[in-house]
């Protein structure tokens, strides 16, 4: 369906319109938009039920090619990617967003080194991001990425997390309050209500 607003400066065709994914409408506007690394994030609002999303129009980047720790290559997918985010963020208080802004972030590191860039790369990339949006998340992943067999695995993923500078809120430019404040709380020592308090690592 073609919307009945402003025609296009160079083709002089209506400009398509983007319905709203509550109700359907045609009736969409853009009340906000913003440059991301490889396009625009437009916030759109519904002029029908009023409710607002988001939507990203992207650049269609040259190929990136994942290489595999047995040696093999493959075409790298963002989607995998976000899934792979949304899994380890799952019951957390993280947003679409976020995860997208993430995504976004790593993709714009990994194109850093070329056309190809190593697996291990990828989820290095994984961690560091999600441990700046939310460490509970960063943590979830890396227990199924590095397969954490112990404590002492877990201590030396949070311990690299704290030699390694997570990238900054400027870097990143997520929308809104970041659930573990304005620095990862990895490691912050927490009251327990016990006679004993537990060791933890120290905050990166």
């Amino acid at each position: 369906m073609l919307c009945s607003g402003k025609e296009s400066s160079t083709t002089g065709s209506r400009i398509p319109c983007v319905l709203c994914p509550f109700c359907s409408a045609d009736s969409t506007q853009v009340i906000d938009t913003r440059p991301i690394p490889d396009g625009v994030r437009r916030r759109r609002e519904c002029g029908d039920c009023g409710e607002r999303f988001t939507t990203y129009e992207r650049v269609e980047a040259p190929n990136l090619d994942v290489i595999k720790r047995d040696g093999r290559r493959e075409r790298f997918d963002r989607q995998k990617l976000l899934r792979g985010l949304a899994r380890a963020a799952g019951g957390r208080p993280v947003s679409a967003d976020q995860l997208e802004t993430v995504a976004d972030w790593i993709v714009a590191e990994a194109r850093r080194g070329g056309p190809e860039v190593e697996a291990s790369r990828i989820g290095d990339l994984a961690e560091r991001g999600l441990a700046r949006v939310d460490p509970v998340s960063a943590i979830q992943f890396a227990s199924v990425y590095r397969n954490l067999r112990d404590l002492d695995e877990l201590e030396a993923v949070v311990t690299r997390f704290k030699d390694d500078p997570l990238p900054g809120e400027d870097q990143l430019a997520i929308d809104g309050s970041i659930p573990s404040g304005p620095r990862s709380n990895i490691g912050r020592s927490r009251k327990i209500s016990s006679s004993k308090r537990r060791g933890h690592v120290p905050q990166p």
